[in-house]
């Protein structure tokens, strides 16, 4: 049975999968959601891309063969340097790691964007198309959407990351890359404001259109989509596949804790949730308060969640306002409009049911990070201290609990050399990073100007 998906603003037509990989954003400014929730099956496959198979194609059965699908997620994920892609760690008896950057940027975000890569290649190729994939990115995602794309003959990418506001080995995984269709772009603001010039260009239709634009942000559902399988693999590896098990996740953009949310709706037992922020805490504040509320981005060592607009929370207010499109939008544009907006007490009674959280600052970020590497022998990055530091603090007796990792300790020297003395290595194929030459641009926060700049790289 084919899958439909509809925007979660409601104004915009449904569309089948190929539609909605290439679009990205939705014509009224939502997010493409499935309009029901395939059900897990009980097989447990041997191997990662086995597993992804099974969870991943039902979501674009129909539009897609299965050998292709198959076939392109097990070259998606040969690329990644541990034979289970995404191996769990032990800390303790109940709580342990899972490592999600073992692929060739070493972040979480290679696991969906490997496999979105092959996906765009295959459509394109299919109708003979072209894309220009516009970004934004607080860290992560820029490097492995640029690693998946790049070389491509049929797609052209431009990435916007905040100035000053990644660590150097994020940016250089971006800026050192050589290929044609490649381009990082520097702009003068925060991520919120990368973010909402890629809204803005999806919303200008013109140049949408005369651009073919698409996306391949967390916006896109073929991110969250490749990003459910790793919750039904750590469940499977503990061998918890018909036993809750709880999850905690750094987020700052939704998107990751979202795909864990999928999971569960498709019949993965889950306890709770656990959303683990830093500083930048709006999302453990609308969970305890039930109001959103932005406030100012504090640049943070873990600057992946140094979000005050988190794009994917759009999926899940949808499900809380009972499918109702409009009302969505509502709530959104009055967040947008006064930067507060509010759940009804049902809906966040709701919410709590599924999802905890709670924020660490940088001072207790290093020294969790000292912590694990005393206790364990671990270099973890700030992000997964983070999530190590609310898994422990909200811990209840006898939860099993799995802490995603997200990213490689070497991307983040600085924080880890603080912490534990110990200076993290690059992996071989990175080993020259800081000696490779930098090629990149520097744009004002300016939706003109970056549109100019859109138009003039991309390649007829």
């Amino acid at each position: 049975m084919t899958v439909s998906y509809r925007s979660t603003r409601g104004a915009a037509q449904r569309l089948d999968f190929p539609d909605v990989l290439l679009a990205g954003l939705a014509t009224d400014g939502g997010l493409y959601v499935p309009d029901s929730w395939p059900v897990l099956t009980d097989r447990e496959p041997e191997t990662y891309p086995e597993l992804a198979t099974e969870v991943m194609y039902p979501f674009v059965e129909g539009t897609i063969d299965r050998s292709d699908f198959e076939a392109m997620a097990n070259e998606a994920y040969s690329t990644f340097s541990d034979p289970d892609v995404c191996p769990l760690v032990q800390l303790d008896e109940t709580h342990h790691l899972l490592e999600l950057f073992h692929g060739p940027t070493l972040a979480f975000k290679d696991i969906a964007l490997q496999l979105v890569g092959r996906l765009f290649d295959h459509e394109l190729r299919r109708r003979d198309g072209r894309v220009m994939i516009v970004g934004a990115t607080s860290g992560d995602t820029g490097s492995a959407a640029m690693e998946a794309v790049r070389g491509s003959e049929r797609a052209d990418i431009v990435v916007m990351f905040p100035a000053g506001r990644t660590s150097e080995v994020q940016r250089r995984q971006m800026t050192t890359l050589s290929d044609a269709n490649v381009h990082a772009v520097a702009v003068d603001g925060t991520f919120d404001d990368c973010q909402d010039l890629v809204k803005a260009m999806f919303a200008d239709e013109a140049f949408r259109s005369r651009n073919q634009l698409s996306a391949v942000n967390s916006i896109n559902w073929a991110r969250v989509m490749a990003q459910i399988v790793y919750y039904v693999w750590a469940a499977q590896l503990l061998g918890r596949r018909s036993t809750n098990t709880t999850f905690c996740v750094p987020t700052g953009n939704f998107g990751n804790v979202f795909a864990g949310h999928v999971a569960s709706r498709m019949g993965l037992p889950v306890s709770r949730f656990l959303v683990a922020s830093n500083s930048n805490d709006i999302l453990s504040r609308l969970i305890e308060t039930g109001e959103l509320r932005a406030s100012e981005v504090l640049p943070t060592l873990s600057p992946s969640m140094d979000i005050q607009i988190s794009s994917n929370l759009e999926r899940l207010l949808i499900e809380l306002l009972d499918g109702n499109g409009p009302a969505t939008a509502e709530l959104l544009s009055t967040f947008r409009s006064t930067g507060r907006a509010s759940l009804t007490a049902e809906q966040h009674r709701r919410l709590r049911l599924e999802f905890d959280g709670d924020r660490i600052d940088d001072h207790r970020t290093i020294e969790i990070m000292s912590e694990i590497h005393d206790r364990h022998g671990l270099l973890v990055d700030p992000h997964t201290a983070v999530a190590i530091g609310v898994a422990e603090r909200m811990r209840e007796s006898g939860e099993t609990i799995v802490t995603l990792s997200t990213a490689h300790p070497a991307k983040f020297p600085d924080a880890v050399r603080e912490a534990t003395g110990i200076e993290p290595q690059l992996p071989g194929h990175l080993a020259d990073l800081f000696d490779r030459v930098e090629r990149f641009d520097s744009l004002p926060n300016d939706l003109g100007v970056v549109e100019d700049y859109v138009d003039s790289v991309r390649r007829h």
